[in-house]
């Protein structure tokens, strides 16, 4: 549905025109300087509210059916005493939807707070809401098959000891890894630390696991990671002006992350395998919701795990933080053919949210997510082909009326919007056809002389107030995020960007969208946020392959200042008993393994552990070239040289401003 964005409202501070009445306790400017929901917000909000049946309680039997044991409050700390999860931070998602917040988000909120031990089926169990994932146990002949130990060590230790104080100290004999993105197995470790866990230990993944995994989070992991500091909203307060829920879950953990190399690969459909006297049939579905991606039927239990390819919402096919675009034309394929091949399946159950019961319900559900997919990848690629814009499709594209008032098909994570610009993506990329826009001047000077020609800044923000007033935030927000690139140290442009980000953000019902705009407002008043320590991914790194490694090293080079340099580096790995040699030539920097070259400037000796700490910025590269933890033959100067080159980001780069 689209949101009204008609009418006229309250602006707070010096900005005010005429006031609407403010309700009690809803200040207009709160003490961070947050501004209320206007008119024209409230108005959208109310119209979500009668457009769709939110007092369904189906979604909510579900979501509680099978509960074993839910404490009060979930406080889970890091070593250094930091919540890594709390639980209290949400106890205001409740009652009615206040203006500030999307009904229908809102409503996704109370349902994703709900935590605690499920019996999904006899012998499946879930601990939901102790991490923004899932983690499933399914209990074999002898002991436990854990299945996606969430995204850190301190959350899964603390789900799998909920788990042990009501299903008991079994062994751990399997783990399965559902897919390669880190919610669902960066909590590894805990597994790997259980008291209980088997010495032969199976661990179940599907082919591509590893080189995926590492790949998405080394490759892009610094720009990737500053944008989901908006995604995410990690900077905003946890309360009805911020951050609510992400639609998916509460929010990502913020703890320890590790993962572990697979004994077992799936890589064909149907697979079937025996973990522990339990009958598996998998499920190979690479380049979906993830890369490398599996679902499993337990035929005994009639149960299907459905991993991430089904969700309580649409999912991304192109994620705001940063990744490859999905197969939206393949995912739906996944759906439809897990749908033929575990027809007689009673419950549906995944690596989020809550399952689905009922054999008639299974299949019309899945029904459902399969169009969904297949419905939006079909009319973005309808309106490609007659020439409309990834910015037209976006606004034109609006689900049919069976899909559209399924909660399960609600934007709460992906939206219609943005995966339509996805496919449009996945099949032509980021240039549109139209010559005006194959080489557009960069926003700095692009605002300069949007506000130029528009009369100066005070006529843009004349203009842009307007358009407030008028509850066209999208316009107001166009006009003043030209005036801010023309000249970042306008105040008044900047707090008005903020406020019309703010009501967007009011309206949003894709949580990560809410997100991103009251991270942008956040950020207009405060400055870039840091993005989580790189500290916290050691564990992840120790498993990176070392010719992934280098190549994302690689990247890091500073093609100015390398121009015109040849030279080349031997690193000797005492632990691993391997020599890499790198060498710099053309601006570029190549890796390969092979015997030391005898014309570098050093060679290094080091660990895999050391080059980890050098990594995550837990060693300094000064201190090391001449300390004694590395032992270097050669000259260290020009080994320093070398290293210099490496560009190191000073600091959270700006999105909202220049």
């Amino acid at each position: 549905m689209r949101t009204p964005r008609s009418a006229c409202l309250l602006l707070p501070l010096a900005l005010a025109c005429g006031r609407a009445e403010t309700p009690p306790g809803d200040a207009a400017t709160d003490a961070q300087g947050r501004s209320a929901p206007t008119d024209a917000t409230r108005a959208a909000n109310a119209a979500v509210a009668l457009s769709l049946p939110l007092d369904d309680p189906q979604d909510f039997e579900d979501a509680r059916r099978g509960l074993v044991a839910s404490d009060p409050e979930v406080v889970i700390e890091g070593d250094d005493g930091r919540a890594v999860w709390d639980t209290r931070a949400y106890a205001f998602v409740a009652g009615e939807a206040p203006a500030s917040v999307n009904p229908s988000l809102w409503r996704q909120a109370k349902l994703n707070g709900l935590h605690g031990l499920f019996e999904v089926a006899p012998g499946i169990h879930q601990v939901r809401g102790y991490d923004v994932a899932n983690l499933s146990v399914i209990q074999g002949r002898t002991g436990w098959i854990v299945v996606d130990p969430l995204g850190t060590r301190e959350t899964a230790a603390a789900a799998l000891a909920l788990a042990r104080r009501h299903l008991g100290d079994a062994p751990i004999r399997a783990v399965i890894f559902t897919h390669s993105h880190v919610d669902h197995f960066g909590g590894i470790d805990a597994v790997l630390a259980d008291a209980h866990v088997a010495g032969d230990l199976r661990i179940v993944a599907p082919r591509g696991f590893l080189e995926a995994a590492t790949s998405e989070n080394v490759m892009a992991g610094l720009a990737m990671g500053r944008r989901a500091v908006f995604m995410y909203g990690m900077p905003l307060p946890r309360d009805a002006r911020g951050h609510v829920d992400t639609g998916l879950g509460k929010e990502p953990a913020r703890g320890t992350i590790s993962i572990a190399a697979p004994t077992d690969l799936v890589d064909h459909t149907p697979q079937a395998m025996e973990l522990d006297g339990v009958r598996f049939l998998f499920q190979y579905a690479p380049s979906s919701e993830a890369p490398a991606e599996l679902t499993f039927y337990l035929p005994d239990a009639k149960a299907w795990c459905g991993a991430e390819i089904v969700s309580r919402n649409l999912h991304n096919l192109y994620t705001l933080r940063g990744a490859k675009v999905r197969d939206a034309l393949r995912w739906s394929g996944y759906i439809d053919e897990a749908r033929r091949l575990f027809a007689d399946a009673e419950v549906v159950f995944a690596s989020h949210q809550w399952p689905t019961f009922g054999k008639e319900r299974v299949a019309a559900y899945l029904a459902q997510q399969r169009d969904t997919y297949r419905w939006i990848h079909d009319q973005a690629l309808r309106r490609a082909n007659a020439g409309a814009t990834p910015q037209e499709i976006a606004e034109e594209l609006e689900l049919p009326e069976e899909l559209r008032t399924v909660f399960a098909s609600r934007g709460y994570y992906g939206t219609v919007r943005h995966d339509a610009k996805g496919v449009y993506q996945d099949y032509f990329g980021w240039y549109d056809g139209n010559p005006a826009h194959l080489d557009p001047l960069p926003p700095v000077e692009a605002g300069t002389r949007y506000v130029e020609a528009m009369g100066g800044a005070a006529e843009v923000r004349r203009r842009a107030l307007e358009a407030y007033e008028r509850g066209e935030y999208r316009w107001a927000a166009t006009l003043l995020d030209h005036a801010v690139f023309a000249d970042p140290d306008d105040r008044e442009a900047r707090d008005l960007l903020a406020q019309a980000y703010e009501q967007l953000g009011y309206q949003a019902e894709s949580g990560p969208w809410r997100d991103v705009y009251l991270t942008g407002a956040f950020e207009l008043r405060h400055g870039p946020t840091p993005s989580p320590s790189l500290a916290t991914a050691a564990g992840l790194l120790r498993h990176v392959p070392l010719d992934a490694f280098f190549t994302s090293l690689a990247t890091r080079i500073d093609g100015d200042a390398a121009q015109g340099q040849t030279t080349a580096l031997n690193l000797v790995f005492r632990d691993l008993g391997e020599t890499w040699v790198l060498r710099l030539e053309n601006g570029v920097l190549h890796h390969e393994r092979r015997g030391a070259d005898p014309s570098a400037v050093a060679t290094v000796g080091l660990t895999r552990d050391l080059l980890v700490r050098i990594a995550t910025q837990q060693a300094g590269l000064r201190e090391l070239v001449f300390g004694d933890e590395l032992s270097v033959e050669g000259s260290r100067v020009e080994l320093l040289a070398f290293l210099a080159l490496l560009d190191s980001p000073a600091g959270p780069f700006p999105i909202v401003t220049p």
